[in-house]
This record gives C-alpha cells, structure tokens and sequence, in this order.
C-alpha cells in the first residue's frame, strides 16, 4: 500500500506543478502582441477609448496584481468574458471539453482491444510470424502522422466509398448513436497511430511476465497454460499498459487539435487554435490552463496506477 506520506507528497508536488503550469500560461498569454482593449474595439479605436478600457478592464495593472485577480477567480471556474463572443468563457470550455472527451472516448473504445489483443498475441509468440507481423504493422502505422493518415481515411472511407460521414460534427439534435457515428472517422486515424505503441507495451509485459519466476513456479505446480496466462502473466504485465492508457488519456482529450481542427469538431484543441487565431486571451488561457491541468493529471494518475497495480513500485514507495 502507498502510504499517506507518500501519497501527500505526491499531492504537494501535483499543486506545486499545476500552480506553475497556471503561472506559465498567464505570463505565455501576457507577451503574445496585441493589446486586450484594442482587440475588443478594433483597430481604428480612439487612443483615449482604449485606454480607458484597459483600465476597466484592469489591464494597467501590475502583472502581479492580474496573475492573482485571474488566477483566484480561475480557481472558482470564472476565466473572465471571451473577447471575440463577448460571452464568460467557462461555459465554451466545458462544451469543448465535453467534445473531446467524446472523441476519446471512441478512440479509447476501438484502441483497447485492438492495441491489446495485439500485443497478447504477440507476446504469448515472441520471435514467431504473427509477432514480427505485429510488431511490423504498429511500426509501421505509428511512424504516419496522424493528419496523414486521416486526410487518406478521409478520401478512401468517407469520399470514395462514402462509408462515413467526412466530418466529425453531429447535426444539431443528434442522439447518443448518431453523435458517436460521426466520430468513428475522426477517431481511426489516432486509434492506428496508438494501437502499435500500445501492443508493443502490452508485448514487453507479456514477455516479461512469461520470463518471472511466477510464472515458472506456477507451470511447476502443475497448472494448464491459460491459466498461468490469465492468473499470473495478464494481471502483472498489463500494468504498463494501464498506466500508459491513463497518460495517453490526456494526450486525448487536449492535443488533437489537428484533428479536431480537421474533422470540424469544435473540441478543446480546436477552441484554443481559434482563440490564438482571433487573439481572444481570456479564452486562450483558459483552454491552454485546462488542457495543462488535464495532461498533468493525467500523468499523475498514470503513475498512482502504475504504483498501485505494481508491487515493485509499492516497494520503492514505501519509507
């Protein structure tokens, strides 16, 4: 078990990042050119007007004395007004995060499985055709880029065959189904980029788990071949796995903005290249916050999981 010194330590050192990562974007968002008033009256605005709005608005103020006025206000959900949609921000991020989340979602649904089974296989018949086969196709399938191999899904599935939908956006109105069907096109250009990767994770655990010596004492008592696999060699060499698919599920719901941005799915990626594009800062900080705190967490939670799932780790955890 962790221990609760352990775990309060992980926890200040989670808070400490998060504070810094909030720090960063602040600062990140302050030097970008352009001026927040300026940007909400247009170019041709009066000096005087400008002015007189910056200091509305606060914008004159030491940047200490904006980092704690925005960072206090962030810690309650109030990231301010959106400048291009004159509108608080919070509620667009929470919509664009619940479309990434979607689309994770049925990235992770075809990923799993697929990523691994594979890696099973491969395992369980290292050095054999099927592995080399196994280990080729993910090399090779994770070495494209995804906007690659999504343009290329796009022409053959959803142009030529016309088997999907070319766009990721659901009709207004769309039930569960309909909505999770247009993603299906946007999501199988990530799921081939990680499915390699993850087999090859699943494949070294399996090998690994083949090689303990668990493993052995358990074939020497006697016991059938599946179930060593699914008692001893499953349970210790998916934990890699699992704690790989919890980092992975950051990168996922923050950091397909390609994607997103090509499947016209108004996503949190999505919603942070148009605030850069339209020099809305507000909504720039808050999605580029959100989506740091979101890979930071999940990192975290990869390694509780890794540390909870793995004995070893517990081990190196303890005092």
């Amino acid at each position: 078990m962790l221990t609760g010194r352990t775990l309060s330590t992980r926890a200040a050192s989670l808070l400490l990042t998060l504070w810094l990562v909030s720090a960063l974007v602040f600062l990140a968002g302050q030097v970008l050119p352009g001026d927040v008033a300026r940007v909400m009256l247009g170019p041709f605005a009066d000096a005087e007007a400008v002015a007189a709005l910056n200091k509305q608005l606060g914008a004159d103020q030491p940047m200490l004395v904006q980092y704690w006025h925005w960072f206090s206000a962030a810690l309650t959900g109030d990231f301010g007004t959106s400048l291009s949609m004159r509108a608080p921000v919070g509620p667009f991020v929470l919509a664009s995060l619940g479309r990434s989340a979607a689309l994770a979602g049925i990235i992770l649904l075809f990923l799993v499985p697929l990523g691994v089974a594979a890696g099973i296989v491969a395992g369980l018949n290292q050095g054999r055709l099927v592995d080399r086969l196994i280990v080729l196709a993910g090399v090779s399938f994770g070495i494209v880029p995804d906007f690659v191999s999504g343009l290329l899904l796009l022409l053959v599935l959803g142009l030529w065959l016309n088997w999907v939908p070319i766009t990721g956006a659901a009709p207004d109105g769309a039930g569960f189904w309909t909505s999770a069907y247009y993603l299906i096109l946007p999501a199988l250009p990530l799921v081939l980029n990680l499915a390699g990767y993850l087999a090859r994770m699943t494949r070294a655990g399996v090998i690994e788990a083949l090689a303990a010596d668990y493993t052995r004492t358990a074939t020497l008592k006697g016991l059938d071949r599946w179930q060593v696999i699914f008692r001893h060699v499953l349970p210790n060499a998916l934990t890699p796995t699992i704690a790989v698919l919890a980092t992975q599920s950051g990168y996922m719901l923050g950091g397909l903005v390609v994607i997103e941005a090509l499947f016209g799915i108004q996503g949190l990626g999505n919603l942070v290249l148009n605030a850069a594009k339209s020099r809305d800062f507000p909504m720039l900080e808050a999605g580029v916050l959100v989506m740091a705190t979101i890979f930071v967490l999940s990192a975290a939670m990869g390694d509780l999981v890794q540390a909870l799932l793995d004995p070893r780790q517990r081990r190196r955890a303890s005092p």
